[in-house]
């Protein structure tokens, strides 16, 4: 589990394929004191496991599913990437609930410069814009944002300079895939109005709450 504040960056050093999957040599910017092999890392928002740890490198296996979902399967030597590791229960939770476990690929439609932020618009699927509201959160490479405002098949944000400073995503160019991971909370809401209850199972008094409600106030 991680609250999207990044910790600083790191550069991929070595990239291997493994079949369908990729494993990954990472070095940190800062110091990695306190991790452990086992230990979760998010890199760009994907949780993978360090398996080797050697001063501030460490090694991850990427699985097929994250490459797929992810623009791992475009990753290379030399990229910059967005870190943070896991969250422990004594941590203050200053961004939002990130899982790491990226839903898909955003793009970069354009980007502009007001006043002391960079307001950047991100083209998504409909299957991943269906959870974003203004005002919401949202995951890009790991680094958790306010939804400005947001459409059918796109979103915008704000970047101030304090995270431009600590992250890619200020970096990233207009045409480039960022990861995206929706807001969890979102996605447990509609899994529970939806799926039908099983064969003989007692339904509760309806609520009047339904899919029509949440997309009237806001939710959907």
């Amino acid at each position: 589990m991680f609250t999207g504040i990044i910790e600083g960056m790191g550069t991929i050093r070595e990239l291997t394929a493994a079949g369908e999957g990729r494993r990954m040599t990472v070095e940190a910017d800062f110091d990695l004191t306190g991790t452990r092999i086992g230990d979760s890392i998010a890199v760009n928002g994907a949780c993978l496991t360090a398996v080797h740890l050697a001063g501030r490198r460490f090694v991850v296996d990427v699985a097929p599913e994250t490459v797929m979902r992810s623009r791992f399967k475009i990753a290379r030597v030399g990229e910059r990437v967005n870190l943070e590791r896991a969250l422990t229960l004594s941590s203050r939770l200053d961004g939002h609930i990130v899982t790491g476990h990226v839903d898909g690929e955003g793009r970069i439609l354009h980007k502009e410069s007001r006043s002391n932020a960079i307001i950047i618009t991100i083209g998504v699927a409909a299957s991943l814009a269906r959870y974003l509201i203004p005002k919401g959160s949202v995951a890009v490479d790991g680094t958790s944002l306010t939804v400005n405002t947001c459409e059918k098949d796109r979103f915008s944000v704000s970047i101030i300079p304090h995270t431009a400073g600590l992250s890619t995503v200020a970096v990233r160019e207009v045409g480039e895939s960022v990861n995206i991971e929706t807001d969890i909370v979102g996605k447990y809401i509609e899994r529970f109005i939806t799926m039908p209850g099983g064969a003989g199972e007692k339904q509760p008094a309806s609520s009047g709450i339904d899919l029509s409600f949440l997309a009237k106030n806001g939710f959907l």
